[in-house]
């Protein structure tokens, strides 16, 4: 066995620099290994060309390189469970501890409380980070106690409690030498993960002065390049949160900043109500009884309704992994109001397809538009994809862009008439909840 060490386990945080737990890691005083575990249960059920499986092996890859060349060093990727590599990395090395960043999702909270116990029983120690996050669990809570479940009081009191501190940033660069010095690493291809490449890409984010200028103003529009897509990066971890609130508040944009704290809210509620992964947070919600219509999802699914709003962003979507926030809400709305189907069909299916999927983020969202979660939209409040193009895509830029056959015979009429699905929607609603 060699000599003693400790091991950095990359996650959700497919960085080098700025990444909290990889920064205590080196500081440790002993030699860090880093490995990235693809674990089967995260991966099965993902279609073979999965292209946010293609983004991590590539980032990985990315990261492996510079190590190699900079410091003669890696990071070792391992397949299966994660008790299973930790048991073959302890009969390699003598580790004293394993340092990681917190995960907040049920799965993965379950996860780390195994490993916690396991590591524990073999005199390793589990140190976890707050790094995906500003702040987490319950550090934005009511001055009487409990989490907030409207957005707005949380917001405010985000904002009130903001300070420097959380915005510091943890610089790796001189401290990755501590790495050990293994060129010959393990490695895996995508073949040994069960996956190939995808055709899809995940696109590089904006972050630049003049989105931030025209964000407020342009950001509802989904024909204009105006939005950071900075989602997937967030989720992967390929830049620091940190480091993208400080440049929205450089940046003087209060609208850029308060979405990242959507995503905050939605992150600490599935933390205190994990059970809202699947089912609605105001229980009566769930006596609502869905029509859950086989071929009208097909119909939605595949972008044919006859509303070409609603087609065009579910058309982007299978095409590129990619919709627009705005449009977001348009088809999910239509989904749940409209075709009176079940949120969680939608969340499903927007979990397979999107590549920034967030399970806090998309499923807060679909409780919203349900309006079965927490500071959700009202029942009553359906939208009308007519009036939605009038107001956000009036020169049909957007539709022209992903439905090129509107406005041709082969086009399907509507699904069904507006009017006649507002009606029958106020009465499902009004007969599970009254």
């Amino acid at each position: 066995m060699s000599a003693t060490l400790v091991v950095f386990w990359f996650r959700r945080d497919l960085r080098l620099d700025d990444n909290v737990g990889l920064s205590h890691a080196l500081a440790s005083g002993q030699p860090v290994l880093p490995v990235f575990i693809f674990d089967p249960s995260i991966l099965t059920g993902l279609s073979e060309n999965d292209a946010r499986v293609t983004f991590i092996y590539d980032t990985l890859q990315t990261l492996r390189t510079q190590l190699e060349k900079k410091h003669s060093s890696s990071i070792a990727l391992y397949y299966g469970s994660p008790i299973e590599v930790f048991d073959q990395i302890l009969h390699l090395y003598s580790v004293t501890a394993v340092y990681t960043n917190h995960d907040y999702e049920p799965y993965t909270r379950e996860r780390d409380e195994t490993v916690r116990q396991w590591l524990k029983a073999r005199s390793v120690a589990f140190n976890t980070y707050k790094d995906h996050v500003l702040f987490e669990k319950n550090e934005i809570a009511k001055n009487s106690g409990g989490p907030y479940i409207v957005y707005t009081p949380y917001m405010h009191k985000w904002r009130k409690i903001q300070s420097e501190t959380i915005l510091r940033t943890y610089s790796t660069s001189a401290k990755l030498g501590n790495i050990i010095k293994h060129l010959h690493s393990p490695n895996l291809s995508l073949t040994d993960i069960g996956f190939v490449r995808s055709a899809v890409t995940i696109p590089a984010y904006r972050l630049d002065t003049k989105l931030l200028q025209h964000y407020a103003h342009d950001r509802d529009y989904p024909a204009l390049t105006a939005t950071s897509l900075l989602g997937a990066h967030l989720r992967f971890g390929t830049i620091s949160i940190r480091q993208v609130f400080q440049q929205a508040l450089n940046a003087s944009n209060d609208i850029f900043g308060n979405e990242l704290i959507w995503r905050e809210f939605f992150s600490q509620i599935l933390w205190h109500f994990p059970h809202t992964q699947n089912s609605s947070f105001k229980p009566r919600y769930d006596r609502i009884q869905w029509r859950n219509n086989a071929a009208d999802f097909e119909r939605w699914s595949k972008g044919m309704t006859g509303y070409p709003l609603v087609d065009a962003g579910m058309r982007q979507l299978n095409a590129t992994g990619m919709m627009h926030n705005r449009v977001r809400m348009i088809t999910a709305s239509f989904l749940c109001k409209h075709l009176l189907i079940d949120w969680r069909w939608g969340e499903a299916y927007f979990a397979k397809k999107l590549l920034d999927y967030e399970m806090a983020s998309n499923v807060g969202n679909w409780q919203w538009v349900a309006g079965c979660g927490v500071d959700a939209a009202p029942y009553f409040r359906i939208f009308n994809p007519e009036t939605q193009i009038k107001k956000f895509d009036k020169n049909f830029n957007y539709i022209q862009t992903w439905v090129n056959d509107w406005r041709t015979p082969t086009y399907p009429a509507p699904i069904i008439e507006h009017k006649d699905a507002r009606r029958r929607c106020l009465k499902a609603y009004q007969q599970a909840i009254d």
